[in-house]
């Protein structure tokens, strides 16, 4: 039978991989969302809604479950394996979570711009904020699979050249 602590985990990564495909697809759709606003009317509006269902739903139904489930089956694996509590990987992976857990919901108050179209984001900003998950689930992955092994500044200076490679071509395919 298999343990409680494989279960958590499997649960933990079903839940992770759910949060990470709701965080990219909810902000492509900010990505046409923004670009909606571009439309002449009565397509603007038309678009805005739909776009607007779409991004409620994504963040109601598939994120917010998906993080509950990602922290709640965490917890659950951190009770089972305690002394993981005292490894500085696991103090780093954890403060990657919150700040991805606050990231997610900055994403709701975007939600809310978009809806009144207050929005001071272009389709261009949203899709370096679609970017956002990927630095963190690097970061998070390499942790979890290294934990005590990780080299901290191997890791850092991998994920700041990563990160500069995305916004790279961020940049480079929004100037042609």
């Amino acid at each position: 039978m298999a343990s409680l602590y494989s279960i958590a985990k499997a649960l933990h990564l079903i839940g992770m991989v759910s949060w990470m495909a709701g965080m990219f697809y909810i902000v492509r759709i900010m990505v046409y969302h923004a670009m909606a606003f571009d439309r002449p009317e009565p397509e603007r509006d038309i678009l805005a809604r739909q776009y607007n269902e779409m991004e409620w739903k994504s963040y109601n139904i598939i994120i917010i479950p998906a993080v509950v489930i990602t922290w709640s089956f965490g917890v659950l694996m951190l009770f089972v394996q305690p002394a993981w509590l005292y490894q500085g990987w696991m103090h780093v992976k954890l403060a990657l979570l919150v700040l991805l857990t606050g990231y997610t919901y900055y994403l709701k108050s975007h939600i809310r711009q978009l809806e009144k179209a207050e929005s001071g984001f272009t389709h261009i900003h949203y899709r370096a904020l679609n970017e956002v998950p990927t630095i963190f689930l690097v970061a998070i992955v390499f942790l979890a699979v290294f934990k005590v092994g990780i080299n901290f500044p191997i890791l850092l200076g991998g994920l700041a050249a990563f990160t500069g490679l995305i916004f790279y071509g961020i940049k480079k395919a929004n100037s042609k």
